[in-house]
């Protein structure tokens, strides 16, 4: 009992950066990717439910409304709510879980804003997942001080981004070089820039 007690102190306590270590692997808990899942209510409806227990929201295709509430996800025959838009602002969406987008058809547009898990091996998995690569128009990505220029240059596998707004992003050194590989690479493509 003393063992376990010392144990619950050890992770708990402030002071010894605990309580952000407990909170770092409740959030990988989150994004560990069940594939039995997937396959039994479908890639959108198990993405939605990754998305929304990890604090991001969808919205669904043929809808206005953002879904926030993970209890009050729509429920209906298999592949009936597709995703069409992720807001992953203040999210802890994390590489661990991005399996889950495999199976996206009709994402058109993802908002990446104060996420503290992503990093540039999170934006080229993304850029490299085929579904994406075709079907997302718009991206931001905003205050994510993880992200550097190696990140945002991996876009360029994303052939029909037609907007990218990118804003407060630290690790951002070159903007001129990492936005002309971009345009050189996506001519189509408009980014709009607020860097340092």
């Amino acid at each position: 009992m003393r063992l376990l007690s010392r144990t619950a102190r050890s992770v708990f306590s402030p002071s010894a950066g605990g309580s952000r270590g407990f909170w770092g692997w409740l959030n990988a808990v989150f994004n560990k990717v069940d594939y039995e899942r997937i396959k039994a209510v479908g890639p959108d409806r198990a993405a939605a439910e990754w998305l929304l227990r990890c604090g991001a929201k969808v919205r669904f295709c043929g809808f206005d409304r953002w879904q926030h509430d993970y209890n009050g996800l729509p429920t209906g025959p298999l592949g009936r709510y597709q995703i069409q838009a992720i807001d992953a602002t203040e999210s802890c969406i994390m590489y661990r879980g991005f399996d889950y987008l495999n199976g996206l058809e009709h994402v058109e547009e993802i908002k990446l804003n104060k996420c503290i898990y992503i990093e540039d091996a999170c934006l080229e998995r993304l850029s490299q997942t085929e579904n994406l690569q075709a079907s997302l128009r718009t991206m931001s990505v905003i205050s994510c001080g993880n992200v550097t220029d190696k990140g945002i240059i991996a876009f360029h596998h994303l052939r029909n981004l037609e907007y990218l707004f990118l804003s407060d992003l630290p690790g951002i050194k070159d903007k001129e070089k990492t936005t002309d590989r971009l345009q050189t690479a996506l001519p189509k493509l408009t980014i709009e820039l607020d860097l340092a």
